[in-house]
């Protein structure tokens, strides 16, 4: 099972940019765990950042999103996937269990553009 990681540039009306870093690939076995954290650049308190993967030659597919307050699943991936952010070192983290190769695909983390403020 591969599962290939990628990193996204996020633009903001050419005043802002921001950077979101995961590994360049992960190795994993089938029905073994899965780990990919991404470190961002912007408050993760702040803003929803989004997981979607894409298998190869398949559209891409919504995993979910996270926040310091608040996270929403897909409901069919809900069982196989979960989301955790630490605030402290700003890093957003996707675990998978019992992972099989029709899991094999590039995993993208991605930060939403609307700013949410906690109250």
């Amino acid at each position: 099972l591969y599962c290939c990681c990628s990193w996204l540039l996020v633009f903001s009306t050419g005043v802002n940019c921001e950077q979101l870093t995961q590994p360049e690939s992960l190795t994993v076995r089938p029905g073994q765990p899965l780990t990919i954290r991404c470190q961002v650049s912007y408050s993760v308190s702040s803003y929803y950042t989004h997981w979607i993967r894409q298998p190869e030659g398949h559209a891409l597919e919504w995993i979910g999103r996270i926040y310091t307050g608040d996270k929403l699943m897909k409901d069919s991936l809900s069982s196989k996937f979960s989301l955790a952010v630490d605030g402290s070192s700003n890093t957003v983290t996707l675990q998978g269990q019992n992972m099989q190769p029709g899991d094999s695909a590039v995993y993208y983390c991605a930060r939403e553009t609307q700013h949410y403020k906690l109250l």
